[in-house]
């Protein structure tokens, strides 16, 4: 018996979500290196490599080096590495397997090639682009400059540029992922020749996410997409249309601990169980934390750290002890409402379960050590490997 709170990730969802992008990629002829940082699990890495993916990406050295010691031949570090013993870890890893580093600075670029040069290699590095999301990235009017200053150092060689935007279009978020991808594609593609008019080797324009990443592979001279989330979706890409409930593979099993009269059900899984870096509102316009399966009346209001609190339109009635507990899809009073019609509000006994659908899957991940894979009515406990993989 696996105990409440447990990330379940339905086996067959998860397989047919990888399959579907891995082919919408290839129609484009450009290669799909997913990030793992939606996982962060060898087993499941090796799945997409296994339907096409070319190699990976990775957020963190920790990473890395957990995925290339399990075998991951090809792995893109897809943030600015700076601190000398990081990049002494990350070029370590070369032996085993291709490692690709990320730069959006001189100075960046700079540690870079002396590090290199005292270990007599030569560094692999992409030029990140920012695209309007504000974070790292060189600014796009400036990165022709930054890429020839980048081009004379020594140990490195600059051999392509990428950019995450996610669901943007000039420079504002919109829910209009197809010209947000397409318009992402297309400013890179661009930037990409101009630097290939510099004399400057660009192989690589690296782009996309899961909501946009279809729509730029379809922009000529993108050679790469990025998604992470496709793999298990979740509440906010649903929310924005990059997949349907039916592809939502990866939700959180609870447990029922308290139900008052007011109308509140309490479960045993808070802020140290779901994510909170998506706020509910905000251009989604998402109510709650999650998606309640099978209760679509249900919000998920708050969190404290062991207590979510789930708010029902009529007062939930509770039924302590009832043989309900197994679940609240089991036909019993636990199914049929308190005005028992079945609609509005739900009756819950106390140790019924739930699963929900987080607004944000990547982070949710992280806050577990193992998931669990339903494979028929069989679970199989994988764990996080990756987790807390912070350096």
């Amino acid at each position: 018996m696996v105990e409440t709170p447990y990330i379940i990730i339905d086996e067959l969802t998860m397989k047919r979500n990888i399959t579907r992008m891995a082919e919408k990629v290839a129609l484009h002829g450009v290669s799909l290196r997913p990030h793992i940082k939606t996982h962060k699990m060898p087993e499941l890495a090796k799945l997409q490599l296994q339907a096409g993916a070319s190699g990976i990406t990775v957020a963190k050295v920790g990473e890395a080096e957990i995925m290339s010691a399990a075998g991951v031949q090809d792995i893109f570090i897809a943030y600015p590495l700076v601190v000398r013993s990081k990049i002494e870890r990350a070029a370590a890893l070369m032996d085993k397997s291709r490692i690709v580093f990320a730069v959006d600075s001189i100075e960046g670029g700079s540690i870079l090639s002396e590090i290199a040069l005292s270990l007599n290699r030569v560094l692999e590095v992409r030029l990140e682009i920012d695209l309007g999301l504000k974070r790292t990235g060189v600014l796009y009017e400036e990165a022709e400059q930054l890429a020839l200053k980048l081009h004379e150092l020594e140990g490195i060689k600059l051999t392509g540029i990428f950019t995450y935007r996610g669901s943007m279009l000039s420079g504002q978020p919109t829910m209009d992922t197809k010209a947000a991808g397409l318009e992402e594609g297309t400013l890179m593609a661009a930037l990409a020749a101009r630097l290939r008019e510099l004399q400057l080797d660009i192989r690589d324009v690296s782009v996309g996410s899961t909501p946009t990443g279809e729509y730029a592979a379809q922009v000529q001279g993108v050679t790469e997409i990025r998604p992470g989330t496709y793999i298990f979706n979740d509440r906010m890409q649903e929310t924005i249309g990059a997949c349907s409930a039916e592809d939502c593979a990866a939700s959180v099993q609870v447990t029922v601990v308290s139900v008052r009269k007011d109308g509140l059900v309490i479960v045993d899984g808070g802020s140290k169980t779901f994510a909170t870096d998506v706020q509910p509102g905000g251009l989604l316009g998402m109510v709650g934390f999650g998606k309640v399966i099978g209760h679509p009346e249900a919000v998920f209001e708050r969190m404290n750290e062991e207590h979510g609190i789930l708010r029902f339109p009529e007062p939930a009635k509770a039924v302590a002890g009832s043989e309900a507990g197994a679940g609240a899809g089991t036909g019993t009073e636990a199914e049929v409402g308190a005005t028992g019609t079945g609609k509005g509000a739900m009756s819950f006994s106390i140790g019924d379960t739930l699963q929900i659908v987080p607004n944000h899957i990547c982070s949710t991940v992280n806050l577990h050590n193992a998931v669990y894979l339903k494979r028929g009515d069989q679970l199989e406990k994988l764990v996080v490997s990756a987790r807390g993989a912070l350096t």
